[in-house]
C-alpha cells in the first residue's frame, strides 16, 4: 500500500517526539537523593577473567553504588563502543541535590564528564569527589537494555567490578580506582552484574 508522503512524515515526527519525551530528564525537589559514596572493596583473591567479544576483562576491585544520573552519553563508533556503549555521569551526596545541580552546567562528550559553574555552590574538591563518569560494560543483554532505559535524573544502583580491558593489537582500557582524580584516566570502567533503576515518580 502506497501511503502519501505526508503520512510518512507525520509518523516520523511522532516517533521523534516520542523518543524525546521518553528521554526527557526527570526533575526532583531540592534535597540529597543519595547520601552514601560508592563502595569499593579490594579482591580477597584474583577473580577469573571475563570476556566481551574478543576483549579480556580483568577485575581489579569489587564496586557498588547508588547515585543520581546527571547525564547519559551513548557511543557507537569509538574504540570502546562494543565494550561499553553507554556512559553515565553520576553524583551522590550534595551532587545528587537539585539545589546544587541547578547552579551548574553539566555535559558529556568524548568519554568525559564536564561541569561548569559561575560560582561554586559547594567546594570544588567536593564536586570532584562526589561525581564521576562511569563507562558501563553490561554483563548480559538484560542489563544492557536496563542501562539504555536510563534517563538523567534517575536514581540507579549497580554492582560489579572495576576492571581493566585488554583487546587485540595491544588495546588497553583501565579503570580509575579512586574518586578523587581528574582528567584522562579518571573515569570508572565498570563490569556491571546488577543494575536497577529506582521507580520514577
Amino acid at each position: 500500500m502506497n501511503l502519501p508522503r505526508w503520512v510518512w512524515l507525520l509518523a516520523l515526527l511522532l516517533a521523534l517526539a516520542w523518543c524525546q519525551h521518553a528521554q526527557r530528564p526527570l526533575t526532583h525537589p531540592p534535597g540529597v537523593l543519595v547520601a552514601d559514596a560508592p563502595l569499593q572493596q579490594a579482591l580477597d583473591a584474583p577473580v577469573a577473567s571475563l570476556h566481551k567479544g574478543d576483549a579480556t576483562i580483568t577485575p581489579l576491585a569489587r564496586f557498588s553504588l547508588s547515585a543520581r544520573v546527571l547525564s547519559r552519553a551513548d557511543y557507537h563508533w569509538d574504540a570502546g563502543a562494543n565494550i561499553a556503549p553507554v556512559d553515565l555521569a553520576v553524583g551522590w551526596g550534595r551532587m545528587s541535590d537539585s539545589a546544587i545541580l541547578d547552579k551548574m552546567k553539566l555535559s558529556q562528550s568524548g568519554r568525559f564528564f564536564h561541569w561548569q559553574v559561575q560560582e561554586f555552590p559547594i567546594p570544588e574538591r567536593e564536586i570532584i569527589e562526589s561525581a564521576a563518569n562511569m563507562h558501563l560494560i553490561p554483563a548480559n543483554a538484560i542489563i544492557a537494555r536496563e542501562i539504555k532505559r536510563t534517563r538523567a535524573g534517575d536514581v540507579v544502583s549497580l554492582d560489579g567490578y572495576l576492571v581493566q580491558v585488554d583487546g587485540p593489537g595491544g588495546y588497553k582500557w583501565v579503570s580509575s580506582l579512586t574518586r578523587s582524580d581528574t582528567g584522562a584516566g579518571a573515569c570508572e570502567l565498570v563490569w556491571v552484574e546488577h543494575f536497577d533503576i529506582a521507580p520514577r515518580r
